[in-house]
């Protein structure tokens, strides 16, 4: 049984991959990422990172906190796990460019509800 103790820390782990990310790409452009096979690689270990956290969460956490898109961000990991000679680098970038910085202000809120209600 997954225990809430421990939703806090992997969701400091996702924050810490969303800002790995940012700081991986900062500056570069989609083709420069492309192109830079160790950069983008390392982009994707984070987003697999960010989905086994998320996966890891309890499922009341999860449930209490609907507006993420819990089951896509999971289901990400494993695509990218399992079917990873398909994955397209143009999803990746939208994601990065579209979906992380959401992703990022909500754990950021509720890392800090937790913070509070300790």
């Amino acid at each position: 049984m997954r225990e809430p103790i421990k939703d806090k820390g992997r969701l400091e782990h996702i924050l810490e991959s969303i800002n790995n990310i940012f700081e991986f790409a900062e500056n570069k452009t989609f083709e420069q990422i492309c192109q830079d096979k160790m950069c983008y690689y390392a982009i994707v270990y984070q987003l697999v990172v960010i989905g086994e956290a998320a996966n890891m969460l309890t499922n009341d956490f999860r449930n209490e906190h609907p507006l993420t898109p819990w089951r896509e961000i999971i289901a990400m990991r494993n695509f990218i796990v399992h079917g990873y000679n398909m994955v397209d680098k143009n999803e990746v970038m939208s994601v990065i460019e579209n979906d992380l910085h959401i992703l990022k202000n909500n754990i950021t809120a509720y890392i800090e509800e937790m913070n509070v209600a300790q």
